[in-house]
């Protein structure tokens, strides 16, 4: 595979040059300021976990600004990767302690996550229209998932969960947008994609942080 090979993916992007989508490099500090608030608020908790995500949180806006900008298929990867990332430390964080497994079930549960992934993606790729993003739909159903079990153990938290699926749904559904209305919206809507999911990941930190502080649990 040729790491090096141009990717041109979005509506922005006209030609190859590395400032050739501004507005999609810059709202990734979207990421950074979710990440920046939530280290603040994790200050002095001793939640070890949250403040992994928070720092995973910053490698997504890091890896997306050289994906944006260099826009090579290794910088796609330096994209992806993040994201794949903070999806299993968050759940290992949930099944740890929503759920209150040990660590070898947690991680246990943590890596059914592949197997769910490969057989639910392709089943979103039949949807008209949804393009690239049925690689992502599988994770806002089962944050619904994980809300729906948890309604009666811990119902701030499902919750809280719910809440994040509903922004990711709604992030998801401009990124799929990007490319439709590229004749009307020269921009695109990709960016909207940065700054939503920003939000939400924050958010899903914070809804971890809420859940810890109001049901401390063993948190390694």
């Amino acid at each position: 595979m040729d790491w090096t090979r141009p990717v041109d993916s979005y509506c922005e992007r006209l030609d190859p040059g590395y400032w050739a989508e501004p507005v999609n490099a810059l709202t990734n500090l979207a990421f950074l300021v979710a990440a920046f608030v939530m280290w603040r608020r994790l200050r002095g908790q001793r939640l070890p976990l949250a403040n992994a995500m928070a720092a995973v949180l910053a490698v997504i806006g890091i890896g997306s600004w050289l994906f944006h900008t260099h826009a090579t298929a290794w910088a796609g990867l330096a994209d992806v990767l993040p994201i794949l990332g903070f999806i299993l430390l968050y759940l290992y964080a949930a099944n740890r302690h929503f759920w209150g497994l040990n660590r070898w079930p947690a991680l246990g549960l943590t890596a059914l996550f592949f197997p769910y992934a490969a057989a639910t993606v392709p089943l979103f790729s039949m949807i008209p229209g949804l393009g690239s993003s049925a690689g992502y739909a599988p994770v806002p159903l089962l944050i619904l998932v994980y809300a729906a079990l948890l309604r009666r153990r811990a119902p701030d938290t499902a919750r809280g969960l719910a809440a994040g699926a509903g922004i990711l749904i709604v992030s998801l559904t401009f990124r799929t947008l990007d490319g439709p209305l590229c004749g009307l919206w020269p921009s695109g809507t990709h960016f909207l994609w940065h700054i939503l999911n920003a939000t939400m990941l924050g958010w899903m930190i914070e809804t971890y942080r809420r859940h810890m502080l109001a049901a401390p649990r063993a948190q390694g």
